[in-house]
């Protein structure tokens, strides 16, 4: 074989190639439409439930004397060593 021969035979390849996973593709959002279609079909339709804005907030808890300690010395050490 050529080397034009095998040029051409690669190419026709890629192209069947190319041209299942495009089919397969499309069969599969095809089915995907339909079943979606099925389900809204079958399903009960329920509703959806809304969330209402609470106009408490939660509490914010103050942290002890020991972790503002810890916290303060974390920021000390950063900043000994940033000059």
């Amino acid at each position: 074989m050529t080397a034009s021969q095998l040029l051409l035979e690669g190419v026709e390849l890629m192209l069947f190639g190319l041209g299942f996973v495009f089919l397969f593709l499309v069969l599969l959002v095809g089915a995907i439409r339909v079943m979606s279609r099925l389900i809204e079909l079958f399903a009960p339709h329920t509703p959806v439930p809304v969330a209402t804005k609470s106009s408490v907030r939660p509490a914010i808890q103050q942290p002890d004397g020991e972790v503002l300690a810890a916290i303060q010395s974390a920021i000390n050490q950063h900043r000994a060593r940033r000059g």
